[in-house]
């Protein structure tokens, strides 16, 4: 696919945001544009009780960088998916994540920008994450690449048309 990634480790909104004004996308021109960033907007900072943004500012921080994106690739296509789930299914960041979800669902346009949850794929019928899909409960391991793939696909093979 010549696919290149500029995903970073512990990356948030506001680091994206500061590559693509600071020349990450300088001479590219991709057909489309996977996009998949706000986990480690959510949750608690590493003292357990500040926490790392609110639901609004995860949602704006996103909505910014795909503003950005859009801005900066007018011609490239966004894929956009929701945030992954993580940790156990009582983690106060499931409810945080939904809720951001439920807003860049939002974002879905079906030219520009398509929003794709594939979140249900990497659940057990009783809402936890199978520890072969996320050993950690956060970073898919190789079962949960494979269902990443398979389940983005047949969108992605849309998008690249």
């Amino acid at each position: 696919l010549k696919a290149a990634n500029f995903g970073i480790s512990a990356d948030r909104t506001q680091h994206v945001l500061w590559r693509i004004g600071n020349g990450t996308l300088e001479g590219i021109k991709p057909k489309v544009v996977v996009l998949l960033i706000g986990t480690n907007n959510t949750g608690l900072e590493r003292n357990s009780t500040t926490p790392r943004n609110s639901t609004a500012e995860a949602i704006e921080g996103v909505k910014a960088v795909v503003r950005a994106l859009r801005d900066r690739l007018p011609e490239s296509r966004l894929l956009l998916l929701a945030i992954f789930p993580r940790g156990e299914p009582s983690d106060p960041a499931r409810a945080q994540i939904a809720e951001i979800n439920a807003a860049l669902a939002g974002l879905h346009d079906g030219r520009a920008v398509t929003f794709l949850d594939i979140n249900d794929r990497f659940l057990a019928a009783d809402g936890s994450i199978p520890k072969d899909v996320m050993p950690d409960l956060l970073h898919p391991g190789e079962k949960g690449y494979e269902i990443w793939a398979a389940a983005m696909k047949d969108t992605l093979a849309r998008l690249l048309r």
